[in-house]
């Protein structure tokens, strides 16, 4: 995948911004269930139970993907699904197959100061280049340790787990994204 450093990145959380887990499918119009099995997930199952058999139920909605794509952002995944969220998540959402994505040293590491623990990772994947991280799990500490040593614009867009992305969200990253390329 070509990068385009001019533009900011967008940094893509799946579990939140992309499937809003907390929601109940009948209230979220446009997405679709999908049975997926994501490693990180199995490995926290019993082999063999029926969860394992029957996967993650993951919401999904197809218009994401173009509408993620319409941005001014060169796309890459900050999920602890890695390079299977190009496998599994992409192809059902419109996005491309080869995204670059945050190879995560240690999920769910304990910060010594409190911060999620995808923070710390995250800026450094970044290398000093403008972002929006999209993700539920960012707190006001992630958005003031970003603001101190991260010497480029960088927008943390919080998105409800029952909600997942939705129009406003699409217009604050819009905006942003105009307002620093």
């Amino acid at each position: 995948m070509t990068t385009a450093p001019d533009r900011p990145l967008l940094l893509l959380d799946v579990d939140g911004p992309l499937n809003p887990y907390g929601a109940h499918l009948p209230q979220l119009r446009g997405y679709r269930t999908h049975r997926l099995h994501p490693s990180c997930w199995l490995s926290r199952q019993t082999p063999g139970s029926r969860r394992h058999r029957r996967g993650l139920r993951v919401y999904l909605n197809p218009a994401h993907g173009p509408r993620l794509r319409s941005l001014p952002y060169e796309l890459a995944w900050a999920t602890t699904w890695m390079n299977e969220a190009n496998e599994m998540i992409a192809p059902a959402v419109g996005l491309p197959p080869d995204l670059p994505f945050i190879a995560w040293p240690e999920l769910f590491a304990t910060d010594p100061d409190g911060l999620y623990w995808k923070t710390r990772p995250l800026l450094k994947w970044a290398a000093g280049r403008p972002f929006a991280w999209v993700d539920d799990m960012i707190t006001d500490l992630d958005e003031s340790y970003v603001r101190d040593n991260h010497d480029s614009p960088a927008l943390m867009v919080r998105v409800h787990p029952r909600r997942g992305l939705r129009e406003a969200d699409f217009r604050k990253l819009t905006q942003w994204a105009a307002a620093n390329t």
